[in-house]
Formats: C-alpha cells, structure tokens, sequence
C-alpha cells in the first residue's frame, strides 16, 4: 500500500468529489434549488446558486452534468491512448531488432507532428461528437507513454529474471503478461493520469474554439457560449468563471496524482 503524499490525497480527494457529483448528477440536481423563469444572466440567488446563461439554464445544474462530459472524455481518451502506448512500447522494447526499429520510427513520427494543430483540423473536418473529440485525442496523444514504456521493458528484458525464464522455455507471451506488463504499471498508470488531465484541457480547448458537441455540453462548451454570447461583456462572472475553474481543479488534481505515481518509478527504475 501506497504513501501517499499530502498533494495525492488532494488529488484523489478532488477526483473522489467529482466522480461522486458525475454518477449521482440527476439525484443532486434533484435536490439543489433552480428556477426555471428562463431570465438570461439572471445573477446568483437563492432560486439560482451560481445564476443562469444566456438562455435562462441554471448554470449549477449545467457545471453538474458537465462533469460528466469533461470527465468522461477525459478518461475513455487517456485509456486509449494509453492501451495502444502500453502495447506498441511493451512489443518495441521486448522484441528489438526488426520490430523496434518500424515502430519506434512510427512513433518518432507521431511524436514530432504537431498535435494540437493537427488536433483541431481533425476535429474541425469530423461531425462534432464526444466520441469524435476521444478518438483524435487518443490517436494522436500515445507516442509519450510508448517511449516510457519502450525504456522500461527493455530494462526488465536485460535483466536476469527475463534470461533466467528463457532459458527454462518460457513462451515470450507468458514473459510479458507475467513479468513484464506488472512491472511497467506504475509508469503506465502515472502516464495514464497526466493523459486525463492533457485530454480535459485539449477537450475544454476544442469545445471553447466552437468544435465541442452542442448536444453534450462540457466544461470547454460552457465557456464558449459564455464568451461567444456577451457573458463577460455583460460582466456574467458566474457563466464563465465556474466552469474554468473546474476545469483547471480537476486537471490539477489528475496531474499531482500522476506527479506522485512519476516520482516512484523514477525510483523504483533506479532500482533495478
């Protein structure tokens, strides 16, 4: 069992918070106080805690179900992008020759585009969609965890374990699902998590450039009609500040755990 650190339980205490808000979202909603007279930028009161939009929504109800959004994307994106960084780093640095050299030079490929350019012309040619958002992120946002990965596995295939298994007639998928995988998770799960926060913020920059799906409002999106439709002309503090402060709490967080689960395996590395 882990230590963690007093900037890790922060991390997992604001995650644990937003988590519980995103799956009991209807049943608070349920429960908060909010008019529905439909005023525009109707300030904070008592009907309506941080006030209405442009429209008349309450903007407590639409930070809640935001969460949802931005969480989600946010997640199903570093998982991905992590699964195909795990896979082509773990085949790279265990198999060598031949193998590691085609894809280490597509991920040096990868790696150099520029992705956040390359990011929004995708997303701008593409429907908008959530689904759309989570694929170009995590098609674009692996090569990071296939280097680390790639390191690390070529260090666990030098060592004597992995010879000592060969030598007795381990298969080479027995090797790496046993021995291998295990031993890079901590590196993988640090990864996993800064990913959460980079695709929160690339989602929240996406949606406040107008390539966001209206039909799923996020973080980003709310930002966007906030700006786009007088919010801070008009002084509406509470359209624009609530949802930029989420997100960057919430990116906060992911990275301080990702911070914490780096710094151990930069140690336990040293250690092998």
């Amino acid at each position: 069992m882990f230590n963690l650190s007093k900037t890790e339980v922060l991390g997992f205490t604001l995650i644990l918070l937003l988590a519980i808000v995103s799956l009991l979202a209807p049943l608070i909603v349920s429960v908060i106080p909010h008019d529905v007279s439909r005023l525009p930028y109707a300030p904070p009161s008592h009907k309506n805690l941080l006030g209405t939009n442009d429209i008349g929504e309450d903007v407590l109800v639409e930070l809640i179900y935001g969460a949802r959004v931005s969480l989600t994307i946010g997640v199903v994106a570093a998982l991905i992008s992590t699964v195909i960084g795990l896979m082509v780093g773990v085949t790279s640095g265990f198999y060598g020759g031949l193998t590691d050299e085609i894809l280490s030079f597509f991920t040096d490929v990868v790696l150099v585009l520029p992705a956040l350019p390359l990011i929004i012309v995708v997303a701008a040619y593409l429907k908008p969609s959530i689904w759309n958002v989570v694929l170009v992120i995590s098609l674009l946002w692996w090569p990071g965890t296939a280097r680390l990965v790639r390191a690390r596995t070529m260090q666990l295939s030098e060592g004597g374990f992995v010879e000592g298994l060969r030598c007795i007639g381990a298969s080479r998928l027995y090797i790496i699902l046993k021995h291998i995988v295990p031993n890079v998770t901590e590196i993988v799960f640090a990864k996993f998590v800064t990913s959460v926060a980079q695709a929160i913020l690339i989602e929240a920059g996406l949606s406040f450039i107008g390539l966001g799906d209206p039909e799923h409002k996020s973080w980003g999106l709310m930002l966007h009609y906030a700006i786009r439709r007088g919010g801070l002309l008009r002084g509406a503090w509470w359209a624009f500040i609530p949802p930029g402060l989420c997100i960057t709490l919430t990116a906060l967080a992911f990275i301080l755990i990702g911070m914490g689960f780096e710094e151990r395996s930069r140690i336990k590395t040293k250690e092998i």
